[in-house]
């Protein structure tokens, strides 16, 4: 039940989405006629609608296998100089290899040698696309400020969203104890004094300073707040300083989601209807911007921040559809580089679902239990047999097969090409490599910055072999000892590749049996 940071198995499941969309795009255009397909293209606004409406406007065969093959050849730049507005300010990204930043690679290429800033693109396609198409899609408000049925319009839509954000957060907490709801909710947080000291302030506004100056250094052991800095934020973020928008924008978590803690803390029996009547004026509050023309750059600041936060819930969404274990994702472009965590249990039912063509079977860790052969009390007892649900077109899973294959046949996992051979036939293998090296870091008022305490090191191999097996390989190390460590995720490919061996024989014996549903190691 551990939440890790595996790097960039991420990957897998930003690709996953982004395949997922191109086949959402042609489902949604592959009958129109191409003025049809020029004229949507003329409106559309994100990278990704653009580019399928262009390629079904000029394919000869809008099948969506080939679709898919050309979005996998689409190609993005690797150039780490850009600035990207994510989690609510400025950052940027790095490859792991310098030598790869002047390239612009395919998106297959970027999966196969694991590159950092064409994901982080991928993404913020991804990130986009669903701003601009969700339905009601807070973007599609701010096209015309002066439609006399604007104010109407936004009241309606505030009302409606909001109800649908509640339900969400709900969601999110309705089945854990109160503490356990304060926790889940400071761990999707990136935590700095300011942030914690405003959603403390607000969840607890009756505490006194010192209460949260405890909560303060359990949260930031490595901080040295003195007591006057601790007051001075105890004053700054008191009751009434800011309204629930501001808020939230200060701890860049969505408004309405701070509200609800709070409302569990003073009601923890409360039920969704009590919470939906008890929200009404926040509701109306916590979109009040889009009704404000004043100080237009604050505005859209805050806009971004709020539209890249509800594209998170969608993509949250789609994640736990196949397999994602938590309840949240970070809203921030770094969750294609594994800053949302994950569990290798989860990548493995992530690759058995696109090993077994799109279909999630339940998991089944004891297949028969046999007793008492030969006597009056034999007894033989096998699970039930039950079928699978379809979260995946079976065109996609078989394009993210070829891609993860491609990383073991010339990627980060060649070391394992050609290592499951039965007289002369390769049985093909595929895989997604990651490593996660989690440390403080420390940046002074000037802007340097110096590398901290390691809090801990992995490296996962998520792979399928075959076309029935799968599995997740990781080491992991936790605590201070970690940054002694400097293994990557050629440990865990090295490790399968040694007991290539003693799993050939049960692949073989495998095969020569009935078909059957994939299975995990």
């Amino acid at each position: 039940s551990s939440k890790l940071e595996l790097g960039s198995t991420a990957k897998l499941r930003v690709l996953a989405t982004y395949l997922e969309i191109i086949a959402e795009l042609h489902a949604r255009y592959q009958e129109q006629p191409v003025e049809v397909l020029k004229k949507a293209f003329s409106e559309s606004k994100d990278n990704l609608s653009r580019w399928s409406l262009d390629y079904l406007a000029t394919a000869s065969d809008r099948s969506l296998p080939l679709m898919l093959e050309a979005a996998l050849e689409r190609k993005y730049s690797a150039s780490p100089a850009e600035s990207f507005f994510t989690g609510g300010g400025l950052h940027t990204f790095n490859n792991f290899r310098k030598e790869d930043n002047g390239r612009t690679p395919t998106v297959r290429e970027s999966l196969r040698e694991s590159l950092n800033l064409p994901f982080v693109r991928i993404m913020q396609d991804i990130v986009r696309y669903t701003v601009h198409q969700a339905p009601g899609g807070s973007a599609q408000l701010l096209a015309d400020r002066s439609d006399p049925r604007r104010r109407d319009y936004l009241e309606r839509f505030a009302d409606r969203e909001g109800k649908v954000f509640l339900q969400r957060f709900w969601r999110k907490y309705v089945a854990k104890n109160s503490a356990d709801r304060v926790d889940t909710f400071l761990d999707g947080l990136r935590q700095t004094p300011d942030r914690l000291a405003a959603v403390y302030r607000y969840l607890y506004p009756d505490d006194d300073s010192q209460a949260m100056a405890r909560f303060l250094k359990e949260r930031l052991p490595e901080e040295s707040l003195s007591d006057k800095r601790i007051e001075g934020l105890y004053q700054q973020y008191r009751p009434g300083a800011f309204d629930l928008p501001d808020q939230g924008y200060i701890a860049r978590v969505h408004p309405l989601e701070l509200w609800l803690v709070r409302h569990l803390i003073n009601h923890p029996e409360s039920t969704l209807s009590e919470a939906i009547a008890a929200s009404g004026a926040e509701r109306q509050l916590v979109y009040n911007w889009l009704f404000k023309t004043r100080a237009k750059n604050a505005q859209d600041s805050r806009i971004r921040t709020m539209l890249e936060v509800e594209a998170f819930l969608d993509i949250h969404q789609r994640w736990q559809r196949l397999g994602y274990p938590f309840d949240h994702l970070v809203p921030s472009l770094a969750t294609a580089l594994g800053s949302s965590g994950d569990r290798p249990v989860a990548l493995a039912e992530l690759m058995g679902i696109i090993v077994n063509d799109g279909v999630r079977l339940p998991t089944r860790r004891i297949e028969s239990l046999h007793f008492g052969e030969d006597t009056p009390y034999e007894t033989a007892m096998t699970t039930a047999v039950s079928g699978g649900e379809r979260v995946m077109l079976p065109e996609v899973a078989a394009a993210l097969r070829d891609a993860l294959s491609q990383v073991v046949e010339g990627g980060t996992a060649r070391r394992l090409a050609g290592s499951f051979n039965h007289d002369g036939q390769v049985v093909r293998v595929g895989g997604k490599t990651g490593t996660g090296d989690n440390r403080l870091i420390s940046v002074s008022a000037g802007g340097a910055r110096t590398v901290g305490r390691s809090t801990s090191r992995t490296a996962t191999f998520v792979f399928y072999i075959g076309d029935r097996f799968f599995g997740t390989l990781t080491a992991y190390v936790a605590g201070e000892q970690a940054g002694a460590f400097t293994f990557t995720s050629a440990l865990p490919v090295q490790v399968l590749k040694s007991m290539a061996p003693t799993l050939l024989p049960y692949l073989i014996d495998a095969d020569k049996g009935c078909p059957q549903p994939a299975v995990s190691p």
